[in-house]
């Protein structure tokens, strides 16, 4: 038998590292589906909906360095567009194929027509579609490489027709090229960064960390000993630097922070940030010295007033600056940071011993639990909402764990599709997906992907019915929380139907024990924790607005004889004032 141009899309997928292919299969995906079931070489893994399979592959890409998703016709493929929008976000190199309907169609407005060049243009590096065979083999390299490469999603518009058709040659290359440069600024600018940070005026230096240490987490504890420097850790840098043993860590910067990680960063002389895009310019400094160092030079304070901008990978700058420092001895600036770190955890400790009524269980407890079961390597997916507040302060970091959510994208229901990326692609390792009951409604029909694959994913569903972020947010800004309310079905029964083991908790002494047995069975599990909706999160500070809003709520509430909301409002606002002070 000939190849056809789908033969050549397996065989660069495999060539490129690709492993697995998460999809749905149908019309103008057959012939690709037909080549990938020939060859043997790619695993298929069928989601029971598009936006899932891009999460997934995105997850993939996240712990393996590439990722592929699928999506047939029309419907098929523009449901992956949420789930590429937040692997482009979080730089995550993952190629989409985008079937379509025949080349001779196009511009008729066929049945399930779109144009995907136009389709994918914002969430993508690159996108194009392959109108015939001879285009095609060299889109694909190029897809391939600026994924890679760039960092995000790649699109490729393939057509049914020419997915079927005989290849043709091309005298371009065929092959993925895995460039690993060595990038660090030059030796002058290494000389102007280690001049400042060898200045004695600069007395206190403090580190900020985003994702992009998470390959030099040695490195950049080593510049922190030198320097005497806290490190304080942007969300997705959090589980490389929060370790409990650690001498140097000072918490999280931002409304997840911790108030140790805001100090560090507002006392610090000079403020080094290291590999992270954290987007809330608000909690950065504005008179203070600013360096930051990234690999993508485009991105260079676009967050912050800064001073010193530099292009490295982060790796490789520290590597290249450690000689040219002259170590500190004065740490008193490190241990005042990191005791005040140490407290602060201790009092959040606090939120986690308390007794409740029924159905009312504190998430903190939950979210703790989760912590001390999950295993030392586990990879932990979190649900955007109230559960990325419990997992910003309760997951902690072990030198081996993996934490990650949509945390630049912010969608819901993130935490179960990327649970089921990270179970297919990292066999061995404990999945645990901190759900929302809002997340996992949305996208519930992908249980049964675990189903069919049992893969042991341990799912805690918070279950507040409610949307519990969007009534804090309502209540603050003085709106009424209307419709954020949710009747959800006994999620653990669902699960029960899908063989996958269902737990549920009413009663918080139940729960440690519940938590315990979910991480021993021997498969996937559900874990239905019936939380309380009313517990907040606890910001750095308050504000006049947001005490404004609480009061403006609360007489909403009583004007529309609504007395029993009222009362709980005011018990809210009374409860968030007291966390803050």
């Amino acid at each position: 038998m000939s190849k056809n141009v789908s033969d050549q899309l397996v065989e660069m997928l495999v060539q490129a590292g690709v492993k697995r292919v998460y999809a749905i299969t149908g019309d103008s995906l057959n012939p690709v589906n037909d080549a990938i079931r020939r060859d043997g070489r790619l695993e298929w893994i069928h989601v029971r909906h598009e936006e899932s399979a891009a999460y997934a592959a995105s997850m993939d890409a996240e712990l393996n360095g590439i990722g592929c998703c699928m999506g047939s016709s029309g419907p098929g493929h523009v449901h992956l567009i949420n789930g590429l929008y937040d692997a482009n976000r979080s730089g995550n190199p993952v190629i989409a194929i985008a079937s379509t309907c025949a080349t001779h169609k196009f511009g008729t407005h066929w049945f399930q027509e779109t144009n995907p060049f136009l389709l994918f243009q914002d969430c993508s590096k690159y996108v194009y579609v392959a109108n015939t065979p001879k285009q095609f083999t060299t889109m694909m390299q190029r897809a391939i490489q600026t994924a890679i490469n760039e960092k995000g999603v790649a699109v490729l518009g393939l057509p049914g027709d020419v997915a079927g058709a005989d290849l043709e040659e091309v005298p371009t290359a065929t092959q993925t090229f895995l460039a690993k440069p060595v990038v660090r600024p030059s030796d002058s600018e290494l000389d102007k960064l280690s001049a400042v940070l060898n200045d004695a005026k600069n007395k206190k230096i403090a580190l900020y960390c985003g994702h992009g240490c998470q390959y030099a987490v040695k490195e950049v504890e080593q510049l922190a000993e030198t320097l005497k420097a806290p490190i304080v850790a942007s969300f997705r840098g959090k589980i490389f630097f929060d370790r409990t043993d650690s001498p140097y860590i000072a918490g999280m910067n931002g409304l997840l922070g911790h108030r140790s990680g805001y100090d560090a960063c507002a006392k610090a002389d000079v403020l080094v940030m290291l590999g992270t895009d954290f987007p809330y310019a608000e909690f950065l400094p504005k008179k203070n010295t600013i360096i930051q160092i990234d690999e993508r030079p485009d991105i260079i304070g676009r967050r912050a007033k800064v001073d010193y901008g530099f292009a490295g990978d982060v790796k490789d700058t520290i590597t290249a600056l450690l000689p040219k420092l002259t170590p500190r001895t004065d740490d008193s600036f490190l241990k005042d940071i990191h005791k005040e770190y140490l407290d602060l955890e201790k009092s959040l400790d606090d939120y986690t011993k308390k007794k409740t009524e029924e159905n009312q269980i504190d998430p903190e407890y939950a979210a703790k639990l989760l912590d001390k079961y999950a295993a030392n390597d586990a990879i932990f997916t979190v649900d955007t909402g109230m559960n990325v507040v419990w997992a910003a302060r309760f997951i902690k970091g072990t030198g081996k764990r993996y934490l990650t959510g949509s945390f630049n994208h912010g969608s819901m229901a993130n935490a179960l599709p990327m649970a089921i990326g990270a179970a297919a692609s990292s066999k061995g390792r404990q999945v645990v997906a901190m759900c929302g009951d809002g997340g996992l409604s949305m996208l519930l029909g992908d249980l049964a992907t675990l189903m069919q694959y049992q893969y042991p994913v341990k799912i805690f569903v918070f279950n507040n019915r409610s949307l519990a972020m969007v009534k804090l947010e309502m209540e603050v800004s003085g709106y009424l929380d209307w419709q954020t309310n949710m009747v959800n079905p006994p999620f653990d029964k669902l699960a029960d139907l899908m063989n996958i083991k269902g737990y549920e908790v009413r009663k918080t002494e139940d729960l440690e024990a519940t938590v315990k047995a979910a991480f021993e069975h021997d498969g996937p599990t559900l874990v239905n924790i019936y939380t309380n909706r009313d517990t907040l999160a606890m910001p750095p500070h308050i504000t006049f607005e947001q005490m404004k809003g609480f009061a403006t709520n609360i007489i909403k509430k009583i004007g529309q004889g609504d007395f029993a909301e009222a009362k709980g409002s005011i018990t809210n606002s009374m409860k968030h004032i007291k966390d803050v002070f």
